[in-house]
């Protein structure tokens, strides 16, 4: 099971640590991901790490003030968000996959989400 924490009402500008708490299955092994939805749209990628840590991806929309890292020690997976903006606001997700990949479908363990509001 996946269980990502750490959201919460914040100002524009504020930052924010995400983490997903890997428990049962290790997520050790496997490409984790970042996912967000806002009410009325549709889950978008957010950003990825490697199992191996050396590799991550970012939505065009959060690079540079969004890092992926993880701790495999912890089995926890953490989302650094800096700089927020009121269009952060969304419930966020995290995902495995043992392919490396922005397609949500391909993640097939999911958290249930944490919500980040971010007011202007």
């Amino acid at each position: 099971q996946l269980q990502a924490c750490g959201g919460g009402l914040v100002q524009a500008g504020d930052s924010l640590r995400l983490s997903c708490a890997a428990s049962g299955r290790t997520a050790s092994d496997y490409n984790v991901g970042w996912f967000r939805q806002a009410p009325g749209k549709e889950r978008e990628f957010v950003g990825a790490v490697s199992w191996t840590s050396i590799n991550t991806r970012y939505a065009d929309s959060v690079k540079g003030r969004f890092t992926i890292s993880r701790d495999n020690a912890k089995n926890t997976i953490y989302l650094r968000m800096n700089d927020l903006r009121p269009e952060d606001t969304a419930v966020y997700y995290c995902a495995t996959s043992a392919t490396w990949t922005t397609v949500p479908n391909s993640y097939r363990y999911w958290g249930q989400g944490t919500q980040v509001t971010v007011s202007s």
